[in-house]
């Protein structure tokens, strides 16, 4: 018998991961704006990715914006923007929050947590927090919305270098304690 692996999942409850990944990814932004101002694909990104969040249909423009932040991203690490090029490839996952799959796989949590764990290797690579602190922010940004889609999913597959780390480090955090039944009748 073939096990069933689709889950509940709403617009309403898209366009919060989608605030989400926007709300981490605004974070770091300076760190990339800094670094390559001329350059808005990460921007426009972002802006993609909020408009979403804010009710418009999910559209071509989303996934154009992700593949562009993602060029951008290449270029700039090519160059030793290497804090940058998370940056805008947490914008390339906020574009990408919108297509979180309503499939029980760990490797939709990416999209749930992907532009949170590519913020917080932003932070760490230019030196501008501390790594628990940051974390903790990441954190405190995701929604009890949010985390309850997160506790619908896998926990975040394995691999994926620093950043997958701190995925998974940022899965068992948003998630929170597993709640365990109350053994009193």
């Amino acid at each position: 018998m073939k096990r069933d692996t689709r889950i509940e999942l709403g617009l309403d409850e898209l366009r919060a991961v989608a605030a989400y990944a926007v709300a981490c990814t605004r974070l770091v932004l300076p760190v990339f704006e800094a670094r390559n101002p001329a350059d808005m694909r990460p921007g426009a990104a972002v802006e993609a990715a909020l408009a979403f969040a804010n009710g418009a249909r999910r559209s071509r423009l989303l996934r154009e914006c992700a593949w562009a932040a993602l060029r951008s991203a290449r270029e700039v690490t090519d160059t030793g923007g290497i804090a940058a090029g998370e940056v805008a490839r947490a914008a390339a996952a906020a574009a990408g929050a919108a297509y979180l799959h309503p499939l029980a796989a760990s490797t939709q949590v990416k999209h749930i947590l992907g532009s949170a764990a590519h913020a917080a290797r932003a932070i760490e690579l230019s030196g501008e927090g501390e790594a628990d602190g940051d974390l903790a922010t990441l954190r405190d940004l995701a929604t009890p919305l949010v985390a309850s889609v997160l506790r619908r999913y896998p926990a975040a597959p394995p691999g994926g270098g620093r950043v997958g780390e701190l995925m998974r480090e940022l899965d068992r955090a948003v998630r929170g304690p597993v709640p365990t039944e109350d053994p009193s009748p």
